[in-house]
């Protein structure tokens, strides 16, 4: 049994099953027989749960696919929130995605990249890509407001916000065009970087 599972209660560990059997399955179904070609009755099916049960662990057919997605968010903001925030928050928030990067399951890398590649040449993936990267953006902001010992200026906090899910971006872009070689050191390598590019970037001229 995994580690992350261990300790949880037996309904939780089945919940956690389920759910990640129906995102492996999903992302392997989709890779091999297409998006558009693959029914949320053939992912049930080949899982053997009920629609009543994918619907209790994902919005949607596109929810699923990008799953990889939502387990480092859900960690993340899981992970910010119970942070005491002082200090400078683009590095804060930085610090903390090192964390959660370094804690994700060793087969998280493979899902990503597995997601990335198949988001590529699915319009309605990366629809929903963009959709959920402004609900994160959202809730980033949300549980910093909710952590802050003070009063938190809303412009200036969205705009950091903004510059830190922009910069992700960027760093993770750059790692999957690369084949995500040296793995997910690599990545958090590239993230660093990336951040450290921010004062220069500010002041970039055309």
């Amino acid at each position: 049994m995994s580690d992350d599972l261990r300790d949880l209660p037996l309904r939780e560990r089945k919940k956690l099953r389920t759910r990640r059997a129906l995102a492996e399955t999903a992302l392997r179904l989709f890779t091999e027989r297409g998006y558009d070609a693959t029914t949320l009755d053939d992912l049930c099916d080949t899982v053997e749960v009920s629609k009543r049960t994918f619907f209790r662990n994902y919005r949607s057919k596109e929810d699923v696919a990008l799953a990889a997605d939502s387990d480092l968010w859900s960690a993340y903001l899981d992970y910010v929130a119970t942070l005491k925030l002082d200090g400078p928050l683009l590095e804060t928030l930085r610090v903390a995605l090192d964390t959660t990067l370094g804690a994700m399951d060793p087969d998280w890398d493979r899902r990503f990249l597995a997601t990335r590649a198949l988001s590529e040449g699915v319009p309605a993936l990366q629809a929903h890509s963009l959709g959920y990267c402004q609900e994160t953006t959202r809730a980033i902001v949300e549980t910093v407001t909710e952590g802050a010992r003070t009063d938190v200026d809303r412009m200036r906090l969205q705009l950091t916000v903004e510059i830190f899910v922009a910069a992700w971006h960027t760093a993770s872009l750059q790692w999957t065009a690369q084949g995500a070689q040296g793995g997910r050191d690599t990545l958090m390598k590239l993230v660093e970087e990336t951040f450290a590019m921010i004062p220069d970037a500010l002041t970039c001229s055309a």
